[in-house]
């Protein structure tokens, strides 16, 4: 049984993992953090955990974490994660950090999009991205994980395969994505309130100005060994969770759609939350589930990929728990299915 931290217990993310550990056979939960003053018990701040778990809500020091447990997942925002996260390793915790603070390889371009200077770049050129998809054997070894995002992951497995058969070309891919509101996080925003969300679909970002842009590029034009460069436009749908990407990219050569699925089929094979389907997927489908649901069409010589997840899950403490059950020895679909 591994003893686990959960850091910045109080949003979304943390209420899924939560939930997924207490039916996992190999976890306890032993800690939970928040700064809100007086401890307050975590079913006080996530109601459906009632009669579930009893624990209160901490504000512990690395040190006071690192007595407790052995693995940390740190739900923490941008900025406040890497703050911890060389005290909790240097403690000897292994580490899933579900914030961007360690997704970039590049100080100078995380400062770019995230507005602060990186407090440990000497450790962002070797941590894996934790995307089991592409690099499940990478990440058993390691001691810290830089889980993907939601749009991230939903981008990046519906392009993943195209690029690894050299189907499209690396320039001038489109990805049109749509989330529903939990993908904006618990806090109140103006932007989220339901009077100002519901019966309306909004793009935001546009114009290269959304921070999992540089993202998506760094990990596809890695994992190609090629320069990728995308058009992301994310939009807020008015639903729970859940995300769909539309992608358009150009095709090197003809190809119809049967051979542009037998590219997923053959790619994704074995890998048990990828689901290559004929059908047109809704996110419905993949709704409160771990699996990314893709399929493929061809028009006027672009590939035209739909790829969809659950935000809450495939896209953030589903995958990191995919993570730690491979850093941990575990089958990957242990508590996942």
């Amino acid at each position: 049984m591994i003893d686990i931290a959960i850091l910045g217990a109080t949003g979304y993310t943390s209420l899924e993992l939560i939930k997924i550990l207490l039916r996992h056979p190999e976890t306890r939960v032993v800690a939970c953090t928040t700064r809100q003053e007086g401890n307050p018990p975590l079913h006080t701040i996530h109601q459906s955990l009632y009669g579930r778990i009893k624990l209160n809500c901490e504000d512990l020091t690395p040190a006071q974490i690192s007595e407790r447990a052995k693995f940390v997942f740190c739900c923490l925002p941008h900025v406040a994660s890497m703050e911890v996260v060389p005290a909790l390793l240097a403690g000897g915790c292994r580490i899933v950090d579900l914030s961007a603070d360690y997704r970039l390889n590049d100080a100078a371009v995380y400062a770019k999009w995230y507005g602060h200077e990186h407090l440990d770049p000497s450790r962002l050129s070797h941590t894996v991205y934790g995307l089991p998809e592409l690099w499940a054997d990478k990440i058993p070894s390691q001691a810290l994980i830089a889980n993907p995002g939601c749009y991230t992951s939903a981008s990046i497995l519906g392009l993943a395969p195209l690029l690894a058969a050299d189907c499209i070309k690396p320039q001038e891919i489109i990805i049109d994505a749509k989330s529903g509101v939990s993908g904006a996080g618990r806090a109140p925003k103006l932007g989220t309130l339901f009077a100002e969300c519901n019966e309306g679909v909004a793009a935001y970002s546009v114009g290269g100005k959304h921070r999992h842009q540089p993202e998506i590029e760094q990990v596809l034009s890695t994992f190609s060994n090629q320069s990728v460069e995308v058009i992301f436009t994310p939009h807020l749908i008015p639903m729970d969770r859940g995300i769909i990407a539309t992608i358009y990219a150009p095709l090197k050569r003809a190809a119809t759609q049967a051979e542009l699925l037998s590219v997923f089929r053959e790619f994704y094979a074995g890998k048990p939350f990828m689901r290559v389907v004929d059908h047109l997927p809704s996110t419905k489908d993949s709704a409160n589930t771990n699996f990314c649901d893709i399929t493929v069409r061809v028009d006027r010589g672009r590939a035209i990929v739909i790829s969809c997840l659950d935000n809450l899950l495939k896209g953030a403490a589903g995958v990191a728990v995919q993570n730690f059950n491979l850093m941990c020895g575990f089958p990957e679909t242990m508590g996942l299915l």
